[in-house]
């Protein structure tokens, strides 16, 4: 198909980085042909509209400048003055039509593209100057052959149709000797809008299968290959093995710090070898006990073996011991259906071993 991707690598659809990328560089789907199918169309509908007072005005305009003609004296000042009279009645005549295939014109673009300014579409590119590139492009692309095809298309439509109408219509050709000039140019006109209006039907099938060309090839050739989205995803989002090193120093610095707590604790709740919790207890910090360090694993060795070495009282107990791990967070108050429990494994090592407390 016209447009399909030729590098077979390229699978993966662009991101939106890729997209706005190419937007802002000017590389936006656009139909040309839809630019022709919306100027015809609205040149069509605004003589229709604009019929009446346009052949009030020419009338107006050639009645006017043909009395003017056997009063004026012929000078340059006179003929510049005419002349400039002449420019302004055209010029009101024809600014209307011209306004709205302008503004039918600037809406099928904006349309198409949106709100688009790019610079970079001025800056010389060194490849474009590159002369066999230029025309293999010319020659044998498949959107060179795709324009031809277009073009042939739309010449062989556009001789068919008109021809058609004009064939059918030529016995009324005759009955025109008879008519007055006036009846001859309604005729015209309006034999003229019927052929512009059946021409209008292949335009409008050309323009918008154009538009889904367009639309394939531009979404086709900007697709990108699983190595390029790969590298994009880890420029937006960092390299993920520096990040893992970053979250490894960060664990580490967080383990060290919630080692150092632990020759704070009052006792540690074991498992007793896969779990480990220390508890601190000391009213004028907090109302309650708090989990001072916590840890699975190796992570509860260490802790136990901390706590062997600042002496600190290692309690197994299993149930209070998988409660606090799971329910409470580091630096956080037990919570209240625990009190009891921690209450009473406190005063029982504080019976064995008093310590000066502050309550």
């Amino acid at each position: 198909m016209f447009g399909k991707q030729s590098d077979p690598s390229k699978t993966e659809e662009a991101t939106p980085k890729r997209k706005k990328k190419q937007r802002d560089e000017g590389n936006v789907p656009k139909s040309p042909e839809l630019g022709k199918a919306v100027s015809l169309t609205g040149g069509l509908i605004i003589l229709s509209l604009w019929i009446g007072p346009l052949y009030r005005e020419v009338k107006e305009l050639f009645l006017r400048f043909l009395d003017c003609s056997k009063q004026v004296t012929v000078t340059p000042q006179s003929m510049y003055t005419l002349m400039v009279e002449l420019s302004l009645s055209i010029a009101y005549i024809i600014l209307p039509i011209l306004l709205f295939l302008a503004i039918a014109s600037f809406t099928a673009q904006r349309l198409q593209v949106g709100k688009l300014w790019a610079t970079k579409v001025f800056k010389p590119k060194l490849q474009k100057f590159n002369i066999v590139q230029g025309l293999k492009r010319l020659l044998i692309s498949p959107q060179t052959l795709l324009r031809v095809i277009k073009s042939l298309l739309f010449s062989i439509l556009l001789a068919i149709i008109p021809g058609y109408i004009i064939y059918r219509e030529m016995d009324n050709f005759l009955y025109l000797y008879f008519e007055t000039p006036e009846q001859i140019a309604v005729y015209m006109l309006e034999l003229g809008f019927m052929l512009a209006k059946y021409a209008l039907i292949p335009i409008i099938i050309i323009a918008a299968f154009d538009v889904w060309q367009s639309r394939y090839a531009y979404k086709e050739s900007i697709k990108m290959t699983k190595d390029e989205v790969k590298d994009e995803r880890k420029q937006a989002e960092g390299d993920p093995k520096i990040k893992s090193q970053q979250r490894q120093k960060m664990m580490k610095i967080a383990m060290k710090r919630m080692m150092a707590q632990v020759p704070k604790a009052d006792v540690v709740v074991t498992n007793p070898t896969h779990i480990a919790v220390a508890l601190r207890y000391n009213t004028s910090e907090a109302p309650a006990p708090v989990i001072l360090a916590k840890g699975a694993g190796v992570v509860a060795e260490k802790i136990k073996a901390i706590a062997k070495d600042c002496k600190i009282p290692i309690q197994e107990n299993v149930p209070l011991a998988r409660a606090l791990y799971k329910s409470c967070e580091i630096g956080d108050m037990i919570p209240e259906e625990l009190y009891k429990a921690v209450a009473a494994l406190l005063a029982g090592i504080w019976r064995m071993r008093p310590r000066t407390r502050a309550y």
